[in-house]
């Protein structure tokens, strides 16, 4: 069986250029970096219109993500079982924090029925996603420029969207570069609730 193709893009701010240089490196991904201070959602945008003109499905990440051993592998897995889902490839502590008991009962339910993931509403996460490539000239067409990155990529497409109980990026919990519409400062933990890390093979 041929293995699906897959495309990186990194979605960067001036301020992290190295880290976000590091990343495309080591995932041979394309950069699309912020040098005007337009914001996340400018530039998330810009990353959907990259992702569609490829020919194959597409990974979005931001700078400071943190990709586990076997990356790409492991997403490749993902995307074929859910061919027509928004997944997103990282599940978060701390924010939204309106959305952190949801995940943990979701998390809970999901270890009883021994399902590898839950659904929700929503993409609550920029960190690392892949859209579908049947649903991103409706995300396109559909965007919210006064929305937060992660809202305005999962309410324009409109259906549920799959996260992995186990992340395949875990989120370097660095200041934000955002500035966000509400003033509040970030000060929650971000990071993964649970991380892909597979046992080495011998």
């Amino acid at each position: 069986m041929v293995e699906a193709q897959i495309r990186f893009v990194i979605v960067g701010h001036h301020s992290r250029r190295e880290m976000a240089s590091r990343l495309a490196e080591e995932l041979d991904a394309h950069q699309l970096i912020d040098d005007g201070d337009h914001g996340a959602n400018w530039n998330h945008r810009r990353a959907i219109e990259w992702a569609s003109q490829q020919e194959c499905r597409t990974v979005i990440l931001e700078d400071d993500a943190l990709p586990v051993p076997d990356f790409a592998n492991q997403v490749r897995e993902w995307q074929q079982r859910f061919p027509d889902d928004l997944i997103s490839f990282y599940l978060g502590t701390g924010r939204p924090p309106q959305y952190q008991l949801l995940i943990a009962t979701s998390l809970i339910d999901a270890d009883k029925r021994r399902r590898d993931f839950i659904t929700m509403p929503r993409l609550i996460h920029g960190v690392c996603y892949s859209p579908p490539v049947s649903g991103i000239a409706r995300i396109v067409q559909n965007w919210n420029h006064s929305k937060a990155a992660d809202y305005a990529v999962g309410d324009a497409l409109g259906q549920r969207v799959i996260y992995p109980c186990y992340s395949l990026v875990e989120h370097a919990d660095f200041s934000t570069v955002e500035h966000h519409p509400d003033n509040e400062p970030r000060k929650e933990r971000r990071r993964a609730w649970r991380l892909a890390i597979r046992p080495e093979a011998h």
